[in-house]
């Protein structure tokens, strides 16, 4: 162990981390599942990108990891067809809930939900199962990602691929990392721990690459995705992050009421620079798209 790792265990609980984020997911499912014509319209086309990458086609067996409350499910599950299958995971129970009810309300019965944490994927999914895994903004949360990785390793056929989308860096994705700096400030946070997980921990150039290729894999390769969050208003992307990021909520759970409404008032503020006469609000956000195949 190096004295870098030794010092991230001390301090980070990966468990409590865990935990928290179950619990943060459970209470932001019914807003996740809510935005979710927004979030198909924002990330949608990045991730039509990415299974094209993965190869996934009519008849092709799909896992998901960190599934949501399903929007990027419905969209594998339409693509493979009723010849393919989707099986759809995540930590969160509720949120599970509102996949499995999108699914069957839009009549694909080739979708099965598991509630499984993602670095347990080893212990609960058959060896060599999968044509191709796919993680939409969810591995950038994986404490472990080097075991996350081996499961979804493991569940794939040789030759099946991994895909995944993250965002990249604080400056290209500053509709978020303005609020996440706020309320860091305000809350007199420490910055995050090297290693820690967070949404810009594989952001960097060629980190995502490197990640999946000490996992194993072979022929790992990203491209970046302009995907702009264009909604009515800065207020309207504020509503959006107070009620479907619940990591922002826990970051601000030191301060009274008061000091909270004031945090999320120069959000508010600093959000607006964002506002385009006749367009509305067009918040700056870049995605990598990242593949990489099991040899």
């Amino acid at each position: 162990m190096t004295q870098q790792t030794g010092e991230l265990s001390k301090k980070f609980d990966a468990e409590k981390y865990k935990n928290t984020t179950r619990q943060q997911w459970d209470q932001a499912a019914d807003a996740w599942n809510n935005w979710g014509p927004f979030l198909r319209r924002w990330l949608g086309p990045s991730t039509e990108t990415l299974l094209d990458l993965c190869q996934v086609g009519k008849g092709s067996k799909v896992l998901v990891v960190a599934a949501g409350a399903g929007d990027e499910t419905l969209q594998i599950a339409k693509r493979v067809g009723p010849s393919g299958y989707v099986l759809a995971t995540d930590i969160s129970p509720r949120i599970l809930e509102f996949a499995a009810r999108n699914a069957e309300q839009a009549g694909h019965r080739n979708v099965e939900t598991l509630v499984v944490d993602g670095e347990a994927l080893e212990d609960t999914i058959s060896e060599g199962r999968f044509d191709a895994v796919i993680s939409r903004v969810g591995l950038i949360y994986f404490p472990n990602r080097q075991k996350a990785l081996a499961g979804m390793k493991r569940s794939l056929k040789q030759g099946g691929r991994i895909g995944a989308i993250v965002y990249s860096t604080p400056d290209n994705n500053k509709f978020f990392s303005i609020p996440v700096s706020v309320i860091r400030t305000r809350a007199n946070l420490p910055p995050p721990l090297p290693g820690q997980p967070g949404p810009f921990s594989l952001g960097s150039p060629g980190v995502l690459e490197k990640e999946l290729t000490s996992a194993g894999f072979v022929n790992a390769e990203s491209m970046p995705v302009n995907a702009p969050v264009i909604l009515p208003s800065a207020a309207e992307c504020l509503r959006f992050e107070r009620e479907s990021f619940g990591a922002l909520h826990t970051m601000l759970s030191g301060l009274d009421e008061s000091a909270k409404e004031q945090a999320w008032q120069e959000i508010h503020e600093k959000l607006r620079q964002f506002e385009i006469p006749g367009q509305g609000f067009v918040g700056p956000c870049e995605l990598i798209v990242g593949v990489a195949s099991k040899e």
